[in-house]
Protein backbone atom coordinates (compact mmCIF):
# COMPACT_ATOMS: atom_id res chain seq x y z
CA UNK A 1 0.00 0.00 0.00
CA UNK A 2 2.63 2.20 0.69
CA UNK A 3 4.35 1.58 -2.65
CA UNK A 4 1.12 2.89 -4.37
CA UNK A 5 1.27 5.62 -2.57
CA UNK A 6 4.57 6.39 -3.42
CA UNK A 7 3.88 6.07 -6.75
CA UNK A 8 1.17 8.41 -7.02
CA UNK A 9 2.86 11.00 -5.42
CA UNK A 10 5.52 10.89 -7.63
CA UNK A 11 3.06 10.60 -10.90
CA UNK A 12 1.71 13.79 -9.30
CA UNK A 13 4.75 15.46 -8.91
CA UNK A 14 6.11 14.89 -12.66
CA UNK A 15 2.58 16.02 -14.21
CA UNK A 16 3.19 19.27 -12.22
CA UNK A 17 6.21 19.48 -13.32
CA UNK A 18 5.35 18.54 -17.03
CA UNK A 19 2.50 20.96 -17.04
CA UNK A 20 3.13 24.09 -19.21
CA UNK A 21 1.58 26.37 -16.18
CA UNK A 22 4.07 25.21 -14.00
CA UNK A 23 6.86 26.49 -16.09
CA UNK A 24 5.21 30.34 -16.27
CA UNK A 25 4.32 30.24 -12.62
CA UNK A 26 8.29 29.07 -11.50
CA UNK A 27 9.48 32.16 -13.77
CA UNK A 28 7.44 33.99 -11.36
CA UNK A 29 9.25 32.66 -8.63
CA UNK A 30 12.34 33.64 -9.85
CA UNK A 31 14.39 36.88 -8.18
CA UNK A 32 15.33 39.63 -10.61
CA UNK A 33 17.55 42.24 -9.51
CA UNK A 34 16.33 44.77 -11.44
CA UNK A 35 18.52 47.65 -11.74
CA UNK A 36 20.45 46.65 -8.70
CA UNK A 37 24.12 47.19 -9.52
CA UNK A 38 26.63 45.69 -7.85
CA UNK A 39 29.70 47.96 -8.57
CA UNK A 40 27.63 50.78 -7.94
CA UNK A 41 27.51 51.71 -4.00
CA UNK A 42 24.43 54.05 -3.13
CA UNK A 43 25.71 56.41 -0.22
CA UNK A 44 28.77 57.54 2.04
CA UNK A 45 31.88 55.01 1.26
CA UNK A 46 32.28 53.22 4.20
CA UNK A 47 35.72 53.32 6.41
CA UNK A 48 37.67 51.03 9.23
CA UNK A 49 36.91 52.07 12.40
CA UNK A 50 40.78 53.44 13.42
CA UNK A 51 40.48 55.08 10.20
CA UNK A 52 37.99 57.43 11.43
CA UNK A 53 37.42 57.00 15.19
CA UNK A 54 35.47 60.04 15.51
CA UNK A 55 32.63 58.93 13.22
CA UNK A 56 31.33 56.03 13.74
CA UNK A 57 28.24 56.75 11.05
CA UNK A 58 30.99 56.22 8.38
CA UNK A 59 32.40 52.96 9.84
CA UNK A 60 31.71 49.77 7.90
CA UNK A 61 29.41 48.26 9.95
CA UNK A 62 31.47 45.13 10.92
CA UNK A 63 34.09 47.26 12.43
CA UNK A 64 30.74 49.26 14.55
CA UNK A 65 29.32 45.85 15.71
CA UNK A 66 32.50 45.11 17.16
CA UNK A 67 33.63 47.84 18.69
CA UNK A 68 29.55 48.30 20.51
CA UNK A 69 29.91 44.89 21.80
CA UNK A 70 33.58 45.59 23.22
CA UNK A 71 32.31 48.99 24.55
CA UNK A 72 28.92 47.03 26.38
CA UNK A 73 31.51 44.46 27.43
CA UNK A 74 34.13 46.97 29.50
CA UNK A 75 31.00 48.91 30.53
CA UNK A 76 29.06 46.06 32.32
CA UNK A 77 32.75 44.11 33.36
CA UNK A 78 33.40 47.78 34.85
CA UNK A 79 30.13 48.08 36.78
CA UNK A 80 30.83 44.31 38.26
CA UNK A 81 33.87 45.39 39.29
CA UNK A 82 32.40 48.65 40.81
CA UNK A 83 29.49 47.10 42.30
CA UNK A 84 31.40 43.94 44.12
CA UNK A 85 33.99 46.16 45.47
CA UNK A 86 36.61 46.03 43.12
CA UNK A 87 40.48 44.54 43.57
CA UNK A 88 40.99 43.39 47.09
CA UNK A 89 44.38 43.48 48.76
CA UNK A 90 45.53 41.45 50.86
CA UNK A 91 47.65 42.69 53.85
CA UNK A 92 50.26 41.40 55.41
CA UNK A 93 51.83 42.71 58.73
CA UNK A 94 55.58 42.49 59.06
CA UNK A 95 57.45 43.33 62.22
CA UNK A 96 59.86 45.84 62.38
CA UNK A 97 63.32 43.98 62.39
CA UNK A 98 62.27 40.66 61.84
CA UNK A 99 63.31 38.54 58.77
CA UNK A 100 60.61 37.78 56.61
CA UNK A 101 60.30 33.56 56.83
CA UNK A 102 60.79 31.73 54.00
Amino acid sequence: MAAWAAAARQAASLSRLSSPTSAAQASRLLQRRGLAGGADPHGTPRVNCWSDPLSPAKWKEEHFVIVSLSGWGLLIYGGYKLFSGGKKEKKEEQTVGASPSA
